[in-house]
């Protein structure tokens, strides 16, 4: 019967090879010879061999772990992410061990020391609390994905194409006023900033009515849909019996100002036309399909993980090795729905 632990010994024993061969399969399996290779494969099965993946890890210094902190998971973009993140393993052989930021500095800080405990071959952070110059002196491998990242590695949507793909759309609906909602407190550095001058570019290009709507950083979802009722109620008020052009900073965003115009504004749908930001599932799935700027998320992912997987590379070869930042754009797609039907 099969022992419930197979050392490397009984492996020795079983197929008559040496201990150092047998490691040598585990760990550098060109140096073997096929034949041999099968023969230990067959040992493998019949004694019931299972891989100790911590010792492995002990033995290689290699954990396989890259560290992930996003800020939420009920944006919906976050969730689709992490989805994506989690499916690369198939590709690119690495785990994932995962912190949901927005407590702090403190608490994200202490997150990093964590993950620093776990022995993470890297890095990649989409929350916005820690300021990427102390990001960089973790000296790890590091990657940021959609926020500010002077001093890191990043790769992030074209928001300002993505913000004047927007604008245009609802230009073209023939709208009357043009209104973008977004929060202002990340600053001008974070990439979704860029969302707000294409939107404005465009506004001022055609010389159009429009106004910039911002809300204080959310603590929940529940949070969030209550200050954007207020918004859009607001916007009633304000502009009655005028076509409102209403672009939204992500598809959150959009399906909540959606269904508060179903249940609370449906008999002025007419004078509505929107869109959102990052192509998400619930942007299909709404009772009124909303239009979108998609972020081509497997390609943020895939880059990511090639940046990361490429710093991770550097370092093994030279620990001391400095490392550049380096920048990489994903165009966004535009989806026009039914909350665009252009006249």
């Amino acid at each position: 019967m099969a022992k419930s632990n197979v050392t490397f010994q009984d492996i020795a024993q079983y197929t008559g090879f040496s201990k150092t061969t047998i490691s040598r399969y585990f760990n550098h399996p060109d140096t073997v010879t096929p034949q041999n290779q099968a023969i230990i494969r067959e040992a493998l099965e019949k004694l019931g061999y299972q891989s100790n993946k911590v010792a492995r890890i002990l033995a290689k210094g290699q954990t396989e772990f890259i560290g992930l902190i996003i800020p939420n998971l009920y944006l919906s973009f976050y969730a689709e992410i992490l989805d994506e993140f989690l499916k690369s393993y198939e590709k690119y052989g690495y785990k994932f061990l995962v912190f949901s930021g927005g407590q702090g500095e403190e608490a994200e800080r202490q997150y990093i020391q964590e993950l620093l405990a776990y022995h993470v071959e890297g890095l990649i952070v989409l929350s916005h609390t820690i300021p990427s110059l102390e990001l960089a002196s973790y000296d790890l491998p590091l990657v940021t994905i959609e926020r500010e990242d002077q001093y890191v590695s990043s790769i992030n949507t074209d928001n300002y194409q993505g913000g004047v793909e927007a604008t245009e759309l609802l230009h073209r609906c023939g709208c009357d006023v043009y209104l973008h909602i977004n929060i202002p407190v990340l600053g001008k550095k974070t990439p979704a900033f860029r969302r707000i001058d294409g939107f404005r570019d465009v506004c001022r290009k055609y010389d159009l009515p429009h106004e910039f709507l911002s809300y204080k950083g959310e603590s929940s979802y529940q949070d969030l849909a209550e200050k954007l009722h207020v918004i859009t109620d607001d916007i009633a008020r304000k502009y009655p019996g005028k076509r409102k052009g209403i672009f939204c900073s992500n598809d959150t965003i959009a399906n909540i100002v959606s269904n508060h115009l179903l249940r609370n504004h449906s008999r002025d749908l007419e004078d509505y036309r929107l869109i959102g930001f990052d192509g998400s599932p619930v942007s299909e799935q709404a009772v009124y399909p909303i239009s979108t700027i998609a972020q081509q998320i497997d390609q943020l992912v895939d880059g990511a993980m090639e940046l990361i997987v490429d710093q991770i590379r550097i370092r093994k070869k030279d620990p001391s090795a400095l490392l550049e930042p380096v920048h990489r754009t994903v165009a966004p797609v535009l989806i026009s729905r039914a909350t665009t039907e252009e006249v």
